[in-house]
């Protein structure tokens, strides 16, 4: 018996000394990611993907997900650089889930989005999310492509429906509500704001939402404060 008894402790030993190399082997190793290759010859580092119909959807590394046309992306590989998880020590509590973005309001602004946006039929809240994610509701914001304020509008694109002070906060929705309207009747909504993004040509040349790194990025902010 005490044989056994010995016997016992050392299998007991060596199973929980095995389980700890394992578990340490595990943790070691780095963390797995691909690599995405865009027709346009960009590519992208993201940590999955997945399809959905016609769409692809590409988890993001740093969190959240992009969804895009697969025609937009010519393959998948893996990514050979290693992107070890972050350790942390046990006795640290489990981090908070960071709040999925949200759609904000301006009160200046606010009564025009309204307004605006009930006269030419389209969504206030998607008039908001445009904004948030254009000028994040700074009136005087100007891109370095020439796009103006609230709305980012260019200024052949306010001449187009006889809007030229876009500074003018009423006169900028006015002309970015009536521009998204158009965009709206010819597209579904990701072309549309693509559209709104690189323009109505791009959208037509690709057949879709165009390579373009800032566009698909710009669709997928908007998508995303609309819990798309």
């Amino acid at each position: 018996m005490p044989t056994s008894s010995c016997l016992r402790v050392v299998t007991s030993a060596a199973i929980v000394g095995g389980l700890a190399a394992v578990l340490l082997t595990t943790t070691a190793r780095p963390a797995s990611a691909e690599l995405v290759f865009f027709t346009t010859g960009r590519t992208m580092s993201v940590a999955s993907h997945r399809t959905d119909g016609d769409s692809l959807v590409l988890s993001l590394r740093g969190g959240g997900e992009m969804v895009l046309e697969s025609a937009l992306v010519e393959r998948i590989g893996p990514d050979e650089v290693p992107y070890p998880e972050p350790q942390t020590a046990q006795a640290e509590a489990p981090a908070p889930i960071p709040a999925s973005p949200t759609v904000t309001t301006d009160p200046r602004f606010d009564p025009i989005i309204t307004r605006v946006a009930a006269e030419q039929g389209v969504d206030a809240t998607l008039v908001r999310a445009v904004i948030q994610v254009e000028s994040n509701y700074q009136p005087g914001a100007r891109s370095p492509k020439g796009a103006v304020g609230l709305m980012q509008v260019m200024p052949e694109t306010g001449r187009q429906y006889g809007i030229t002070n876009l500074y003018d906060p009423s006169a900028n929705i006015r002309a970015g509500v009536t521009h998204l309207k158009a965009l709206l009747s010819r597209f579904p909504l990701a072309l549309a704001l693509a559209a709104y993004n690189a323009g109505e040509g791009a959208v037509e040349r690709f057949a879709g939402i165009p390579p373009y790194l800032e566009t698909i990025e710009y669709v997928a902010r908007v998508r995303s404060l609309l819990g798309q």
